[in-house]
Order: structure tokens, then C-alpha cells, then sequence
């Protein structure tokens, strides 16, 4: 009886060889051969389930984005059920910092992405390419809590400051991939910032 094939199997297997040569080689080097031969299978069987290296490379930022999101969420929950927004934006802004393999590969290879959208037509307009607007509006909703609570400096303003935290945690986290800095001194940058929005708390 011949085996049955799991082709979402296949497409992840596909797209996580995709993302292992990404992090090793760069984006702009990766090509469907290169996949092949990192997933040892045929170049013919890639573009089977991925018409084109566009196809493939959307498949995988979608997928990159998906896990980033779930990470994001279990450190939230880490941070406890009754966690106040300090707690959440800190650990929504933490996971910008590539501490790990996987988070380091995000980082890497979505940086890159977005570098390239820019001039390519067929790569931009990509809903997680508008993820920073979206994490941009949770931050300053977050912040609006934590000044109605008492616990942030009533003079800031939250939209502004959202901008400014993302902006900071992006360049923190593009110092550590350029090994500017550790990921432990990014974080203590990250805490002092903190610290002045949350005086009571620094």
C-alpha cells in the first residue's frame, strides 16, 4: 500500500529549509535550488508545492510571523494573568531582543525582507509587513491603561511614546545581530527606557 503523503508536512519541511539557509547565507542568496538541496529533496518537488521563489518566500515570512506571534503571546502569559501593562509591554518589547536561535532567524531574515520589499514590487504590501503599526497601537493602548492606573508619567503621550519603544527595541535588536551589544546589555537598555515612563517602577 503506498504511503500516504502529508503535503502541510512537506510545505513545512520546504519552508523551514528556506529559513535555515536564510539564516545562514542571507535571503538575497537563497534560490530554489539552494532549498532543495537544504530540504535533500528535488528542486522539482519545491516548486511543486511553490510556483515561484516569491510564493516561497511569502510562505515563509507568513510562517516566521505566526511563531513570533505565538512567542509574544507565551511571554505575556508568562508574565502571569494579572500582569499590568508594564509587565506586558516589557514582555512584548523582549522578544524584539534575538536571544535564541529562533528569534534570532526572525530578526535576521524579516529585517532582510523588508529591506528588499522595498524595491521589489512582487515581495511588498504584505500584512506582516504592517505588523509594527498594529504592535504601535497595542503599546500606546497599553500605555493609555497604565496612565489611567497612576502608573506612567501623565505627561507622555502614549501614541508617540509607542513609536518611540518600538523604534528603540528595533535598533536594539538589529545592535545584537550585528554584535554591537550582548542581548543581556539590549535588555538592561530596555529596562532603563522603561524606567523613565515608569518612574515608580524603575
Amino acid at each position: 500500500m503506498p504511503k500516504l503523503v502529508d503535503h502541510e508536512e512537506r510545505r513545512a519541511h520546504i519552508i523551514d529549509a528556506l529559513l535555515r539557509s536564510a539564516a545562514r547565507n542571507g535571503l538575497h542568496a537563497v534560490t530554489m535550488r539552494s532549498v532543495a538541496i537544504e530540504a535533500d529533496v528535488s528542486v522539482r518537488l519545491v516548486q511543486y508545492y511553490f510556483d515561484t521563489k516569491e510564493q516561497l518566500l511569502l510562505a515563509a515570512m507568513t510562517r516566521l510571523a505566526t511563531r513570533m506571534g505565538e512567542r509574544v503571546q507565551r511571554r505575556v502569559r508568562t508574565a502571569g494573568t494579572t500582569a499590568d501593562p508594564r509587565g506586558i509591554i516589557e514582555a512584548v518589547l523582549l522578544e524584539a531582543v534575538p536571544t535564541d536561535e529562533e528569534s534570532r532567524t526572525f530578526h535576521l531574515v524579516y529585517t532582510e525582507y523588508a529591506v528588499l520589499s522595498v524595491t521589489d514590487p512582487a515581495l511588498g504590501g504584505q500584512p506582516f509587513l504592517a505588523a509594527p503599526d498594529e504592535m504601535e497601537s497595542f503599546l500606546a493602548a497599553q500605555l493609555t491603561a497604565a496612565q489611567q492606573a497612576g502608573d506612567a508619567a501623565p505627561h507622555l503621550d502614549p501614541r508617540q511614546e509607542a513609536v518611540v519603544l518600538l523604534a528603540v527595541s528595533a535598533g536594539l535588536g538589529l545592535s545584537v545581530l550585528l554584535n554591537q551589544r550582548t542581548a543581556d546589555a539590549a535588555t538592561t537598555v530596555l529596562h532603563y527606557h522603561l524606567g523613565r515612563i515608569f518612574p515608580d517602577r524603575a
